[in-house]
């Protein structure tokens, strides 16, 4: 049962998950939320005050959205409703703001659906290889029916999910070693997020996937314990792996979006024209936070080519005929989530190309 997490088995004896297994930080916080709720209600005269937190540094182009978010609220309301945002980790790292917003003692926060798949079992979707065919399609889905309907799934699990935010496409890294074809990979140590679909695609490009914390990771890279990575090239750049790292393999294999989340108890206390304003700020948000991740993403681009790394350009193809077995299998023990990927591929016929748009 590949995804047999805490949170399924939750779901299989009826208890929310995340819920039943707050860590000991979460339950400690949970004591004063009744205090916070007070202090952040709104009186006749007071506005309707939110908490955001994440773990975001404040240049990062999700950490200008939220900002942007915030201007937005205050804008539509009239100063009725606030959102206070709290970067950096200010109120615990990703897995613990979520936490927080579930159990209502924090009202909203972003979250990478490579985290919330372990909550909402559909968002495990954005967690497989080769399923986009590039940003045109990507956002064609996350912006039609179905990327809504995963949305909506939120509510289910004590959250309201409100929009999805760009993180670019994940492509792997290495220290010495230039990657041309899956065969490339036959025996290279990479580092993985700690989720299934992670782990299960390197090993069926045929590479050694090694679960690391990221913040081990920059370590790990130089003193060998793992031969690379992957992740998005504006995380490459701000993470300083570029120095280390000589060549960087743009297959582009997974590409899972940020997802901004309210708590559940928090947006059934809110009114029709708070949960309004809320909407559209956070709607109105998502175009501004494109261009500022385009905008990061090519700056990016070109300092570490400045750097000396060495860019290589990939057949997807290629990449994507060895990553097969993940869906063969993934028709069989998940069809559910085989059905979503059926109709996101169906959705890629007819969503514009990267070349018409030009």
């Amino acid at each position: 049962m590949p995804i047999a997490t805490e949170g399924l088995l939750n779901r299989i004896e009826g208890r929310p998950p995340m819920l039943s297994s707050l860590s000991s930080w979460a339950r400690g916080v949970a004591a004063s939320a009744a205090v916070s709720l007070a202090v952040a209600g709104c009186g006749p005269t007071q506005p309707r005050v939110l908490r955001l937190g994440h773990a975001l540094d404040t240049q990062h182009p999700v950490h200008r959205a939220l900002e942007y978010l915030s201007r937005r609220a205050s804008e539509l309301s009239g100063g009725r409703l606030r959102i206070d945002v709290y970067p950096d980790g200010q109120l615990g790292n990703e897995r613990k703001c979520l936490e927080s917003v579930q159990i209502g003692f924090l009202d909203m926060t972003k979250v990478s659906s490579s985290i919330l798949e372990n909550l909402v079992p559909s968002m495990a979707v954005f967690s497989l290889p080769y399923l986009f065919e590039d940003q045109k399609h990507k956002w064609s889905v996350l912006e039609g029916t179905i990327g809504k309907q995963i949305l909506a799934d939120c509510d289910k699990y004590l959250l309201h999910g409100l929009c999805y935010y760009e993180t670019g496409s994940r492509s792997f890294y290495f220290v010495s070693r230039p990657v041309h074809r899956p065969s490339d990979l036959r025996g290279l140590k990479i580092r993985v997020m700690e989720g299934y679909w992670s782990i299960r695609t390197v090993r069926a490009l045929g590479g050694f996937p090694v679960p690391i914390a990221f913040r081990e990771l920059r370590e790990a890279l130089e003193q060998g314990v793992v031969d690379g990575a992957e992740n998005n090239i504006p995380t490459f750049r701000n993470a300083g792996h570029y120095r280390i790292c000589r060549y960087y393999v743009f297959d582009r294999h997974t590409s899972p979006p940020d997802v901004l989340v309210v708590s559940r108890k928090t947006w059934d206390r809110l009114s029709r024209k708070e949960r309004r304003w809320l909407q559209q700020a956070a709607e109105e948000s998502v175009a501004r936070q494109r261009e500022f991740w385009a905008e990061a993403e090519a700056r990016d681009m070109e300092e570490i080519r400045k750097a000396g790394v060495t860019w290589i350009e990939v057949d997807r193809e290629e990449f994507r005929r060895q990553a097969q077995p993940i869906y063969d299998e993934l028709r069989k023990s998940h069809p559910e989530l085989y059905r979503l990927v059926a109709q996101i591929q169906a959705k890629a016929n007819n969503a514009p190309s990267e070349l018409d748009a030009r």
